[in-house]
């Protein structure tokens, strides 16, 4: 009970892709999913030097990464917070022989002082919320900040966000989410407002999910420029399987100024 209303973390955030149940969920992802049509879409727009240095934050078992490579992409270097997915990860690279992707387990918000972060990427992607699960708006400053440290000028930064006002459902909510902030009858597990924390049947989930103004309010702060930004829905029509893997969410464009 002592920890009933312990205020989530990085490293609970950690524990949760580590858990068993969360690791075989990425697994089959990265095995029989792919890039989603409205990440190819975008990927072919803005990340057109398929020789370019791409760094993925937050790649999981590798999901992405794959998808990349299946496309072209032949300079990789991915990375999560979680060792588990990265070694399903591992895996599958070595499976696949897709000797262009380098994978290793780090922090977005403090990136270790190694040999691949030493050299600067030409193009960044966080994809599939990842920022978002960082709890605190601090952190996801600071990870942005190490991005863009470990980044050329001009390099394109991909992310998504799920975005409480994409709807009148979801604005409805947050306006009962506010009353209880107000109230002070919140999930005192959460930071701040904004975020999400439950469980389902693929383990437990940390989300925080901002409004627009936010998101460009935290570009600026962290030194990128705000290109581009559109929901999925607005980009492509997804197949049943990406619409049952991820809700709807918003894609966001940014260049390292």
């Amino acid at each position: 009970m002592k920890n009933k209303h312990k205020k989530i973390t990085i490293q609970a955030v950690k524990d949760h892709f580590n858990d068993p149940v969360a690791v075989v969920h990425y697994t089959r992802a990265a095995h029989n999913l792919g890039l989603w049509k409205s990440e190819e879409i975008l990927i072919d727009r803005f990340f057109k030097d398929k020789s370019a240095r791409l760094l993925e934050a937050g790649c999981g078992a590798g999901r992405a990464a794959l998808g990349l490579w299946n496309k072209g992409y032949t300079n990789i270097t991915a990375f999560d917070l979680a060792d588990e997915p990265i070694e399903q990860a591992k895996s599958l690279v070595k499976e696949k022989e897709a000797h262009g992707i380098d994978l290793h387990v780090a922090d977005a918000t403090c990136l270790p002082k190694i040999a691949c972060f030493k050299k600067k990427f030409d193009g960044v992607l966080f994809l599939f919320n990842g920022l978002m699960q960082i709890p605190g708006r601090d952190n996801r400053r600071k990870a942005l900040l190490e991005l863009k440290r470990v980044s050329n000028p001009g390099a394109p930064l991909l992310f998504t966000t799920h975005d409480r006002d994409y709807s009148p459902t979801e604005r409805a909510l947050w306006s009962l989410e506010t009353l209880r902030w107000e109230k002070g009858t919140q999930d005192k597990r959460l930071v701040e407002f904004g975020d999400r924390y439950f469980s389902h049947e693929h383990g437990k989930t940390f989300m925080h999910l901002p409004n627009r103004s936010e998101i460009l309010d935290d570009l600026s702060a962290t030194g990128w420029t705000h290109q581009y930004d559109a929901l999925r829905k607005e980009i492509s029509k997804e197949s049943a399987a990406v619409k049952d893997f991820s809700d709807e969410c918003r894609f966001w464009l940014a260049t390292k100024q």
